[in-house]
């Protein structure tokens, strides 16, 4: 959780400090294979080399960033979660409780959907 250090000092906020560091560090227990990285100064996680799924804070929430094939595959589990979305991300209120159940079938969704991928994006 080194490389998020400064990312999660630089919010004010001491509980939603505490959510994203719980949600950051809920990913890299489960998937221990990603690599935590910060990248245009947002919290993600890579496989091999290409990204898997990122994070960012926001007044009233935080959001999930997936990748928009990502998104519109789980768009409707992510409706009945009751998240809020756009194509590329959906946002967690911060005293909304996360869905790990979902969150955990995105990620995975990612892994396997660009096992062979060689990019950072998808094209």
């Amino acid at each position: 959780m080194e490389v998020f250090e400064k990312y999660l000092a630089g919010i004010d906020n001491p509980e939603h400090r505490t959510r994203m560091e719980e949600i950051l560090m809920w990913v890299a227990d489960q998937f221990r294979d990603m690599e935590p990285q910060i990248k245009w100064n947002t919290p993600m996680y890579t496989d091999h080399g290409t990204f898997i799924i990122g994070f960012s804070t926001a007044k009233h929430h935080f959001s999930v960033a997936p990748e928009e094939v990502c998104m519109a595959h789980f768009a409707d589990d992510i409706a009945q979660a009751g998240y809020s979305s756009t194509k590329g991300l959906f946002r967690i209120p911060w005293k909304k409780p996360i869905n790990y159940e979902l969150l955990e079938k995105i990620i995975k969704f990612n892994i396997q959907d660009k096992a062979e991928y060689t990019k950072f994006w998808r094209e």
